[in-house]
């Protein structure tokens, strides 16, 4: 079943709770679905980070000062949402914009449910980073937002600019700061490097610490950035 119509099973038998929680309960009854749903860690996993990502999303709409669709079409490009869900999405992100609690409260529940699952939690920011980019554009409001959430995560603000520095303009990116590396870096050590980073953003391996299928696009633009960074450095290197 789709991870949407997981957004249901939640509401039915997965312990959310908080107010990932509550924005499922607010939704989840506008499906009708076959509730045979899975259990246990995976699927409240790829609900949290689903709504997470749509609710924290919705706050940061607000963050540059102008709330339109383009968030929320960036959701059904980007993350493959099929034409039938996107009101439930839609949905969702409202609720979000509506909640009088802060984007603190989300960050702060997706980092205690992934806590010891960090990679995850840097593929909510990797979502959130493709939501911000809806309209070709990282505005500071945009990116003072992601550094906070960042923060809540757990992040150093070293590691949340190398998480950016993936989702700058392609002409401005320093490909050292894409790998997270410091330009003294051997070659050895650059070559063992970069192929830990493919092997830890592979489809599978995100899959697998939760990350729902639909948003594998996350995964393929990533790869390809470190790809791009990683020739960068062995063309110049001579490597």
């Amino acid at each position: 079943m789709s991870v949407w119509g997981k957004l249901a099973g939640a509401a039915a038998g997965l312990a959310v709770g908080g107010p990932i929680g509550a924005l499922v309960g607010g939704v989840a009854g506008h499906y009708a679905i076959d509730r045979d749903e899975e259990k246990g860690g995976s699927g409240e996993n790829q609900v949290a980070f689903t709504v997470g990502v749509i609710a924290l999303g919705a706050k940061m709409a607000k963050a540059d000062g102008v709330v339109t669709m383009d968030e929320v079409n960036a959701f059904k490009e980007v993350f493959k949402v099929p034409d039938g869900e996107m009101k439930n999405v839609a949905r969702v992100f409202n609720l979000a914009k509506q909640d009088m609690s802060g984007y603190d409260a989300y960050a702060e529940q997706l980092a205690t449910m992934f806590k010891g699952n960090r990679k995850l939690l840097e593929d909510v920011l990797e979502g959130l980073f493709h939501i911000a980019k809806a309209d070709e554009a990282l505005h500071p409001g945009e990116e003072e937002f992601l550094s906070q959430v960042a923060k809540r995560f757990g992040f150093t603000e070293t590691e949340f600019s190398y998480i950016k520095a993936r989702h700058v303009v392609a002409s401005k990116r320093d490909p050292y700061a894409v790998l997270g590396i410091e330009p003294s870096i051997a070659n050895d050590e650059l070559k063992s490097h970069y192929r830990k980073l493919v092997a830890e953003n592979h489809p599978d391996k995100l899959m697998a610490r939760g990350v729902p299928e639909e948003f594998i696009s996350i995964a393929t633009e990533k790869v390809a950035t470190i790809n791009e960074a990683y020739d960068a450095i062995a063309k110049e290197r001579g490597i």
